[in-house]
């Protein structure tokens, strides 16, 4: 087979369903810079900050020669692989085998229904051996799949052949080591949905993890909205001229997540979510493609200085996760509800939903936004039963901070201009493929200057130093005045009555703490862990039967019987009222509001 123009041939073979074996390798052409070629494993990807370990899947692995001669190898590192490259050697091909079991939005999954391939956890790349400039050249992806299976990919399709086994082979292509690795490749047999919005390709490619066909009137509700969405987008941001853009939608029992590449997204939801009469479930599955979809901008073109150039290999920290992140979950769920995706109501329940979150913590007063930023890498992915005490999330309390920083903004521009037209200009300033950047990533003083540069902003950079570098709470009430609205707590909460303050799991009909809200009574008596026993004697059943036996009985002392490791233990707790906090929002709102929430979109 012949070499690609200037850069790598890739392989990838998911004929093996069964197994969950994905045959990979890749073909290097020569000239070799050295006698040793050294191939490493990415070990994370953009959007997912957190070290893995591909290669842990890989096993069979072998290097040869065009003329078939065995090639000496041995592992380097924890991710890497030393070729010895013989004098005179034109290509070198490199085969292993992946197992590809996990179902996740990050990983390699392969069944006899589908493949979801995450390139940088598929191939390996040269660190040395050749020359690095042929990374940036014109790469090649041949991929083998049974012959009813069809592509979704971000990926530049060139060719396609069928073979005599029943399996079908598709070439495609990518200019450059970040847009093929920044992609995603989902083959199955289900039809592709495309539509042509503004000019600009969209294709829709689902598969669900049982074999459930998903309601059909709800899939096409789902694309109707996804076309309100990405029209909200345009109107801010313009229509680009960027190539297709494809969303793959996972639909399975429980999993949830998302991942953002450059023109394209994996979503993956519990499949309740196309059900009909499932409004909570479907109004998450629309703001989870509002978000990945939003970050083609505020992520994939606009990037931290610090992501300008991935080093795949090893931890890439910045500070700016509170506007990459948060930024993006406020103004992705503003799309939602500007374009008409969600009504009023539906944006009022979640935010009701991100409230109860917000206040059953206390890391705001130990974490600010820039630091659980910074710390991504050994916080959010790594959470704990006691991270609400100590640690935020980025998603969000900055997402709420960017709330307050709008709200602001338009007070002091007088309605003007908002943090949706302010990171529009800081895409526009400093976005890589924007015609009239002025530098290419930003850093917080570039956020901070062009705050300054922004109706009603001139004075509002201590305003901002102290939403992302102070460990305290945002002042959400004074934003959400406002548009003359309040926050009260919910009108069904049944706890005021009698609060313990603890979330807890049920196991082998056993009640067990896992977690501790912000001032509950049992934080300095019980464990993690503990086994809730009993209540003044009488056995509990399970969490609701505990609620039961300490309703109505605020300022009452009541002993709580307890196992700790093994041992029993009673502890003597007064039983506080629940904190009832402001979660629900309260009043119509004046025009203001009525405005907030208006489609940005041309009559």
């Amino acid at each position: 087979m012949s070499s690609a123009p200037s850069g790598l041939c890739f392989h990838a073979d998911a004929s093996d369903g069964e197994q969950h074996r994905l045959r990979a390798g890749l073909d290097i052409h020569g000239p070799f810079t050295s006698r040793r070629l050294v191939l490493r494993f990415p070990r994370w990807v953009p959007g997912s900050y957190f070290l893995r370990e591909p290669i842990q899947h890989m096993f069979d692995f072998s290097a040869t020669t065009q003329t078939g001669k065995v090639l000496k190898w041995k592992r380097v590192d924890v991710d890497g692989i030393s070729i010895n490259v013989p004098p005179a050697t034109d290509l070198v091909i490199v085969r292993y085998s992946l197992f590809a079991k996990e179902m996740s939005v990050r990983s390699n999954h392969l069944d006899t229904t589908h493949l979801h391939l995450m390139p940088p956890f598929t191939w390996f790349w040269p660190e040395r051996g050749i020359d690095v400039a042929r990374l940036e050249g014109e790469h090649r992806v041949e991929l083998v799949a049974p012959e009813d299976w069809t592509p979704a990919t971000q990926l530049q399709q060139h060719a396609e052949h069928h073979n005599q086994d029943g399996t079908r082979t598709w070439s495609m292509g990518a200019e450059g080591r970040d847009l093929l690795l920044d992609s995603i490749i989902e083959v199955n047999p289900n039809p592709t949905i495309s539509h042509e919005i503004e000019g600009r390709t969209h294709h829709l490619k689902w598969w669900d993890s049982g074999g459930h066909q998903p309601d059909e009137s709800r899939l096409q509700a789902f694309v109707d909205d996804m076309e309100r969405i990405i029209k909200e987008h345009f109107a801010l941001f313009g229509v680009p001229d960027w190539p297709a853009y494809t969303t793959v939608l996972h639909l399975t029992d429980k999993g949830r997540g998302g991942l953002e590449h450059m023109n394209s997204q994996t979503s993956m939801m519990p499949r309740q979510c196309l059900f009909p009469n499932h409004k909570d479930e479907y109004r998450d599955l629309v703001s989870l493609f509002s978000h990945e979809y939003l970050h083609q901008w505020n992520v994939k073109r606009l990037r931290p200085k610090e992501f300008l150039n991935y080093d795949l290999q090893s931890e890439g920290h910045t500070d700016l996760l509170w506007w990459f992140e948060g930024g993006t979950s406020w103004l992705g769920d503003m799309m939602c509800v500007r374009s008409g995706a969600w009504s009023e109501e539906d944006w009022r329940l979640d935010f009701e939903r991100k409230m109860k979150r917000h206040t059953q913590g206390n890391g705001m007063h130990r974490e600010s936004l820039c630091e659980s930023s910074h710390d991504a890498w050994i916080h959010l992915y790594r959470s704990g039963p006691y991270t609400r005490e100590s640690q935020i999330s980025y998603y969000l309390e900055g997402e709420l901070a960017m709330m307050c920083l709008d709200v602001e903004l338009l007070r002091r521009s007088g309605g003007t201009f908002g943090a949706c037209d302010l990171m529009a200009e800081v895409v526009r300033r400093y976005s890589i493929h924007s015609e009239d950047a002025v530098s290419l990533g930003v850093d917080y003083r570039d956020i901070r200057a062009t705050l300054k540069d922004s109706p009603g902003g001139a004075s509002m950079g201590p305003f901002l130093d102290r939403l992302v570098n102070d460990r305290a709470l945002p002042n959400i009430t004074k934003a959400l005045s406002y548009f003359r609205l309040k926050l009260v707590p919910q009108a069904s909460d049944k706890e005021g009555e009698g609060w313990l303050g603890i979330n807890t799991r049920e196991q082998n009909g056993r009640t067990l703490i896992t977690t501790y809200h912000a001032g509950s009574p049992l934080r300095s008596c019980t464990q993690v862990g503990d086994e809730l026993l009993a209540v003044d004697g009488v056995r509990l059943r399970n969490a609701a039967h505990l609620r039961k036996l300490i309703s109505g009985r605020v300022g009452e002392t009541i002993e709580l019987e307890l196992a700790h490791e093994g041992i029993l233990r009673k502890a003597t707790v007064t039983i506080p009222l629940s904190p009832q906090h402001g979660v629900t929002l309260k009043g119509k709102g004046n025009e203001r509001w009525r405005l907030w929430i208006t489609t940005r979109q041309d009559p």
